[in-house]
């Protein structure tokens, strides 16, 4: 049921005033892509480097969400469109504190990474497509979680029984089968850069 009878209440500390003490901008880094693709190590490492060029920031990751904000949600289409709803809201409100967010989430479908985006300012959400092949993240299958969903021991998995929905056209494409982990960083880096994003 909707919450009613309840009012925004705007902050006296804004935004950009956050911003301009900061010495960057808030947006979300969303890193989408399958499982095993790379994109919690990577959203960690731009962190690192974020983190040392000063920056104020955080990463929300999808296991680590699902212990407490969404440990209510299971893996239907209809929850995941849910957890996807919550953290956006998690991500912009970040953004409203100054925070450069980086969200580490497979979120499989474009229609809820498109919300998320038409829910925020424009050029507060950068989409960052983590491209590797089935094939290869199956071969890294660091959690074991591909060799469970093959046996069927995890149903609607992502890749296997549950479609990937690629990002069509994002401000950033990271191919982790072509570029290292530095080199990808380093792109991130210069895109936010470009974009004027890192302002210090």
């Amino acid at each position: 049921m909707a919450a009613t009878n309840v009012v925004w209440h705007t902050a006296t500390v804004t935004r950009e005033r956050r911003e301009q003490r900061n010495g960057h901008r808030a947006v979300t880094l969303w890193f989408t892509g399958l499982s095993g693709s790379g994109k919690s190590t990577l959203s960690h490492a731009v962190e690192e480097s974020l983190f040392e060029l000063g920056c104020n920031t955080f990463v929300f990751d999808g296991d680590n969400i699902r212990f407490g904000l969404c440990k209510d949600l299971g893996f239907s289409d209809a929850d995941r469109t849910e957890n996807i709803r919550r953290i956006g809201e998690v991500a912009k409100l970040s953004n409203q504190a100054g925070i450069i967010a980086l969200t580490a989430f497979i979120s499989p479908f474009c229609s809820d990474r498109d919300l998320v985006r038409s829910s925020m300012p424009d050029g507060d959400f950068i989409e960052i497509y983590v491209k590797c092949s089935l094939e290869k993240c199956e071969e890294r299958d660091v959690k074991g979680l591909y060799k469970k969903a093959r046996e069927g021991k995890i149903p609607a998995f992502t890749g296997i029984s549950s479609p990937y929905e690629a990002p069509v056209n994002p401000e950033i494409c990271l191919d982790t089968e072509l570029h290292s982990i530095e080199e990808s960083v380093q792109m991130v880096i210069g895109y936010l850069q470009t974009k004027g994003v890192l302002t210090k």
